[in-house]
């Protein structure tokens, strides 16, 4: 595994897409966090914090389970008991790596089933390219071009970031 950010530098990062939220929007108290779960949860705790002590504005912070919306996955259960208040919101989704854009796009119709934000954006960590549908993210942290067999890994306990070569299927 090759370390391609550490600690100091997720946090900076992560500081740096804070401000350019901050710089974006002109009412913050309108701002609602999403964090896709797993990793994207984590990461928007992480913004909603930096959010309160850069402005004072402690925005509300929802998890979003997408996997009910996923179209590459086989189960699509509609058990969607999550509450999300977004009606007129401006909603930053965030997750941790963007690659083919399928996550986002499950994000966001799960998003739509909860009202109508007013506008929604994208916080990502990392955005690694290898895009399957138009999506882009408004805020990136680093843009880190890889091959399909690399494997981008956001090591939330430790707060680094990590490429790993995926096993070629022979």
């Amino acid at each position: 595994m090759k370390e391609i950010m550490n600690s100091e530098q997720l946090s900076r990062t992560l500081k740096r897409m804070t401000h350019e939220i901050i710089e974006r929007n002109q009412n913050l108290d309108d701002i609602v966090f999403v964090g896709i779960l797993k990793k994207g949860f984590p990461i928007a705790l992480m913004l909603k914090g930096n959010l309160k002590s850069f402005s004072g504005v402690d925005a509300p912070i929802y998890p979003l389970d997408i996997k009910p919306y996923r179209d590459d996955v086989d189960q699509r259960e509609n058990s969607d008991k999550q509450d999300l208040e977004i009606q007129g919101k401006t909603v930053i989704l965030v997750d941790d790596v963007l690659y083919t854009g399928r996550s986002v796009r499950a994000a966001m119709d799960a998003i739509s089933n909860h009202g109508r934000p007013n506008q929604i954006q994208l916080a990502i960590v990392i955005d690694r390219g290898h895009r399957e549908l138009p999506i882009r993210a408004d805020y990136i942290g680093k843009n880190i071009p890889t091959s399909r067999n690399e494997k981008v890994v956001i090591d939330i306990n430790d707060q680094c970031i990590f490429i790993e070569e995926n096993n070629p299927k022979i």
